[in-house]
């Protein structure tokens, strides 16, 4: 009686749930690396070995890519410094240095702080992502900003001010530093 063979595994095992994962930290390094314009989804595919027509079942196009990649590594900072700012005991003065040195461990000292400077750079030849980027990211950083800034004054840790202005004055620095 023969035994049955046994197959050996495939050389290249891919699961499935890993591709969109491959395929954002592919474009996330072209982004980064050449900016909107240069990238081409080709390029992507190949990066993230998969073919070209196994990126378009995950996205639709080139912008829809941008998005995920903007969704996937900033808007999570974004949504961890909110739920800081929800339940942080301490001072406001304590919140802000938290948050900033929160926000430069995740994003400013990583690959991610390539998004702003991508988004400056490119922002008058593609102004939907631009403003795709204002409201997913800017805004909800400005609001965040603001409400630490009014839980300080309100606590009376910080002097009153126009918080709408200091907010552009506070996080300009942060910016520049990005970029």
């Amino acid at each position: 009686m023969n035994s049955p063979e046994k197959k050996s595994p495939p050389r290249w095992v891919r699961r499935k749930d890993a591709r969109p994962e491959e395929i954002l930290a592919a474009a996330l390094d072209l982004f980064v690396e050449r900016g909107f314009a240069s990238t081409r989804l080709e390029d992507v595919a190949a990066r993230a070995g998969v073919s070209k027509g196994t990126l378009y079942l995950y996205f639709k196009n080139k912008e829809d890519l941008f998005e995920a990649v903007v969704r996937g590594n900033i808007v999570p900072v974004l949504l961890q410094g909110e739920q800081l700012l929800e339940n942080f005991p301490g001072s406001s003065a304590d919140l802000v240095r938290q948050l900033v040195r929160g926000w430069w461990e995740m994003t400013g000292s990583t690959k991610i702080t390539g998004i702003p400077k991508l988004v400056i750079a490119e922002a008058g030849n593609f102004p939907d992502l631009a403003k795709f980027y204002y409201d997913e990211v800017i805004v909800r950083a400005h609001s965040m900003f603001r409400r630490v800034l009014q839980r300080g004054t309100e606590a009376g840790e910080f002097r009153k001010v126009d918080v709408d202005h200091l907010v552009h004055v506070a996080l300009a620095p942060l910016v520049m530093l990005a970029v």
